[in-house]
């Protein structure tokens, strides 16, 4: 299977336990707190498969910056957060790394 529908699955599964996370209220919720547990044990296991045909630092480092981004957009859409002008910016940033780093640079598999 190609690493990076995997690595999208990991990110997709990854959202869903934080967001499950931020619902679990201190894991006082059962449905959401089984959820963290499935979301973030998928989401690993996902990221162990890409990692066998993806570098270390391009798995790892794509998941979390586009995990940042997600849960960023997914608490301003889900739970009315805020982001202000330098959040977006710093958004803008990371997605600009993320594609340095798996379009330009030769540190990806291309």
């Amino acid at each position: 299977m190609n690493p990076y529908v995997l690595l999208t699955g990991a990110i997709v599964s990854e959202l869903i336990g934080t967001t499950a996370l931020k619902l679990s209220d201190g894991f006082s919720n059962l449905l959401p707190s089984v959820g963290v547990v499935v979301g973030y044990g998928f989401a690993f296991y996902l990221v162990s498969l890409t990692m066998e045909d993806l570098p270390i630092g391009v798995v790892y480092g794509t998941w979390a910056a586009l995990g940042i981004v997600g849960v960023a957009a997914i608490g301003v859409v889900v739970f009315d957060e805020t982001l202000d002008l330098a959040g977006v910016v710093g958004i803008l940033f990371i997605l600009i790394g993320v594609y340095c780093v798996n379009i330009l640079s030769r540190m990806s598999v291309h």
